[in-house]
């Protein structure tokens, strides 16, 4: 066996403990302390709600408009994080600025945004594409801003001994020394996104995985909200990889040390 087949075996492993114990919690109604699983779907009508999501012809309906949403949101928060924070770390004029208001509005949970979102917006889809977008931004501001400030002081003296210009500076110096860091963000901004979705499309629409999961939830479709959780899960695991894949195949010179 090579050694990436190996690793799969104990991953393999976990999720097969995993249903195991969803399965005999679920299946027999488990107690444990303050959890309860009595109304806990098992996998088997879990995969059952699946197939019916599927055969309604509605699951195709419902990733296409969560994904143009959570898209848009993250190519929007791409550009403002990543131009805030590459301003905010090689400026201090632009730090001192633009910082506190963005660490005032950090810690506002994705929630808290819905009614000025509504007010703010003149559709129901530019709002639920504004939730996203604040969802991501933060990770990708921070870690853009931390990728900055983390760049090689020599490398940047370096470069302006040789006549650098700010424009050579920013695109030959900063930006792969930042870029690291910035995929990081972007990675994690991905998985925020998709964590907002719920919330985004709680405030109108009739497609989407999170709007799915919601009224799931409100007629009580235990099943079905399993099914909205586990497909945001997978999308989301999927596109931080995704963007981790390609920052490197970007990012050649950056390679993560091996783990014992």
């Amino acid at each position: 066996m090579t050694a990436s087949l190996l690793r799969w075996i104990p991953r393999a492993g976990s999720l097969l403990f995993c249903l195991l114990f969803w399965q005999l919690a679920a299946s027999h109604h488990w107690n444990l302390l303050l959890v309860t699983f009595s109304n806990v779907p098992t996998p088997l009508a879990v995969v059952q709600a699946a197939v019916e999501l599927v055969n309604s012809g509605k699951l195709g309906e419902h990733l296409s408009a969560s994904l143009s949403r959570v898209f848009i949101g993250f190519v929007a928060a791409t550009l403002v994080g990543v131009g805030l924070g590459l301003a905010i770390g090689r400026s201090k004029w632009a730090e001192d600025l633009l910082l506190p208001p963005l660490e005032v509005l950090r810690p506002i949970p994705a929630v808290a945004w819905i009614p000025l979102a509504i007010l703010m917006f003149p559709s129901s889809e530019l709002s639920m594409v504004f939730i996203t977008f604040t969802g991501a931004l933060f990770p990708i501001l921070l870690n853009t801003i931390h990728g900055v400030e983390g760049v090689d002081p020599r490398l940047i003296a370096s470069a302006k001994s040789l006549g650098a210009g700010h424009r050579a500076m920013l695109l030959e110096v900063v930006l792969p020394g930042a870029a690291p860091s910035i995929i990081t963000g972007l990675a994690i901004g991905m998985g925020t996104s998709w964590f907002c979705l719920v919330t985004a499309e709680m405030i109108s629409g009739q497609f989407g995985i999170g709007y799915y999961t919601w009224e799931s939830y409100t007629i009580q479709n235990y099943a079905d909200i399993v099914v909205g959780m586990l497909l945001i899960g997978v999308l989301g695991m999927g596109s931080s990889l995704l963007i981790k894949r390609l920052g490197g195949l970007f990012t050649p010179w950056n390679r993560p040390r091996g783990k014992a």
